[in-house]
């Protein structure tokens, strides 16, 4: 039976998506159903912060109000769904379940792990240099390099602008010190 099970997309309520994928794998554990409702997910990404020169690992919801799950489409499975509390509806036109397309699967990275950066400075931005032998030093951030982790800054020492490359995390933005 779960050759027929194809991924669903289900609308929910903003910040109500791990709460509906836990209901919905409660109900199925309770009534035995397996069979029909075979994976739920929440997408989500892990994604590096750097603020204030510290680095923190967070987990952020890919598609925010949204949650997929791997189903055999009966009305037994439509019902369940459909009455678990915080859904709105299936995705698809007039709110009928769509079955996604593999290529729509894999686009979602339903099977694939990724992780991005995220810096809070950017070209232009005037910081404060930390932890390294240029200890407070002011510079201008000249480019960010996310994948290495590293900055580039024209740091003003005595006088004189000294190129620098440097860690993200050796960093802080004048704006929020």
């Amino acid at each position: 039976m779960s050759e027929a099970a194809k991924w669903y997309v289900i609308h929910t309520y903003s910040g109500y998506e791990n709460k509906v994928a836990q209901n919905i794998e409660k109900v199925v554990e309770n009534r035995k159903l397996h069979d029909l409702i075979l994976e739920v997910r929440v997408p989500t990404e892990k994604v590096t912060e750097i603020t204030d020169g510290k680095a923190r690992e967070v987990e952020r919801k890919t598609f925010p109000g949204y949650v997929l799950l791997k189903m055999v489409y009966t009305d037994d499975s439509w019902y369940i769904v459909k009455n678990t509390r915080g859904v709105t509806g299936f995705v698809g036109p007039a709110s009928e379940p769509t079955p996604l397309s593999e290529r729509e699967v894999e686009a979602l990275g339903v099977s694939l792990e990724s992780g991005t950066v995220e810096v809070n400075i950017a070209p232009g931005d005037n910081v404060r240099v930390s932890g390294t032998a240029m200890d407070g030093f002011v510079g201008v951030v000249q480019k960010v390099d996310v994948e290495n982790k590293t900055v580039d800054v024209l740091v003003s020492m005595f006088g004189r602008e000294t190129p620098a490359t440097l860690n993200l995390t050796q960093v802080m933005k004048l704006d929020d010190i």
